[in-house]
């Protein structure tokens, strides 16, 4: 069994998760990317018990009917989502978030049927280390 650690951006959360991944998925649906102001987020889910928040506690949005997406009140950093509706006793972390964030491959991608049409050949645009030349 493997532990990952993870927490936001400024350190006011930090979590650790015990246990294999159900699933990582790269989510393309509109709630996630105006949650999070990105045009795809990595979602790694696991069963509800194997999270412990371990410094701090995320603040709940309730950002549908049934969807609670926690995240931290000081920095802003999205954490974690929970449905008990449509996904009952499983917790979703953005994985992105992970002190390793290659600690778990993605391994599918999800509500394509939402993805932003430029994304599906962002593989092919030019690639730099870091910025583009200056002109």
């Amino acid at each position: 069994m493997s532990t990952i650690t993870g927490g936001c951006h400024c350190g006011a959360i930090r979590y650790e998760v015990e246990g294999e991944p159900i699933v990582h998925a790269l989510c393309h649906c509109r709630d996630c990317r105006l949650h999070a102001g990105a045009p795809v987020v990595g979602w790694t889910m696991y069963p509800e018990g194997a999270v412990k928040v371990t410094k701090g506690e995320p603040k709940v949005y309730r950002s549908s009917e049934h969807g609670r997406r926690h995240f931290c009140s000081a920095c802003g950093t999205g954490l974690f989502y929970v449905n008990a509706s449509i996904l009952p006793g499983i917790i979703d972390i953005q994985s992105a978030t992970y002190d390793d964030p290659e600690a778990v491959p993605a391994t599918i991608q999800i509500q394509v049927a939402e993805r932003l049409r430029w994304m599906e050949h962002a593989h092919e645009l030019p690639a730099f280390e870091r910025y583009p030349p200056q002109p």
